[in-house]
């Protein structure tokens, strides 16, 4: 498990990174703060892996307390200035996240840590299942999927994130892997992007389907096999 110290003295900023690290089953959040002062004290308390720095901060400014650690945990930056970005890699950071960050940016720079992380697996997501459930296995942990728990499967680029009817899991993978690894008579693609579960459907246009409220689009290519099992469904 990779143990997160988020410091930026804007609440909103950290609770996007917040919302970003609980996508990934491998990150975990150990302390966050609003000034570089209290990130002191966290880290004479606490084992940190990763930190995430904002640059633009009261009293301390990021880069200034990060020159001032002898032994920094890896660091990812996080900032709305441009600018600071030389200043940053010259220090040796994983990454610089310019805000707002978004997720697939996000899970960029986390892959980078991993690739800078001795120990640490980066396989793709290994898939073994029976008629009811299904593993992912990431980074050694193996997380139980039940198929009828699953509502759809977004691509994410390098990573695909399962929807089910409780959680939200992100692996590294890509759709074009699981797909054949899913049972056709409960799955189908309907999008470059998206796999769904048959039985979730609760309303199809020409355009998209619908399933517990979102709206997921049907791709060009995919809408001859998609309305042909639907009109036998």
């Amino acid at each position: 498990m990779v143990r997160c110290l988020l410091i930026d003295d804007e609440s909103p900023a950290i609770s996007l990174l917040k919302n970003h690290i609980e996508m990934l089953n491998d990150l975990e959040v150990v302390g966050s703060c609003h000034s570089a002062i209290e990130a002191f004290e966290i880290l004479k308390k606490k084992r940190v892996d990763l930190v995430f720095l904002d640059i633009e901060m009261p009293v301390l400014k990021g880069i200034d307390f990060l020159k001032t650690l002898k032994s920094p945990p890896k660091v990812i930056i996080t900032t709305a200035y441009r600018e600071y970005a030389l200043e940053g890699y010259d220090l040796d950071i994983v990454d610089y996240l310019l805000k707002p960050i978004s997720f697939d940016r996000f899970i960029k720079a986390v892959d980078r840590y991993y690739e800078r992380t001795p120990g640490f697996s980066t396989n793709p997501v290994e898939l073994t299942s029976n008629d009811a459930f299904f593993f992912v296995n990431v980074n050694k942990k193996h997380i139980k999927i039940w198929y009828n728990d699953v509502l759809y499967i977004e691509s994410l680029k390098d990573y695909i994130k399962i929807h089910t009817t409780h959680q939200k899991i992100v692996v590294k993978s890509n759709i074009g892997k699981i797909e054949p690894q899913l049972p056709e008579e409960h799955f189908v693609r309907i999008h470059r992007s998206y796999i769904i579960a048959i039985d979730k459907i609760t309303a199809y246009t020409q355009k998209d389907i619908e399933i517990d409220n979102i709206e997921i689009p049907i791709g060009s290519s995919y809408a001859a096999k998609v309305f042909a099992l639907l009109s036998h469904t």
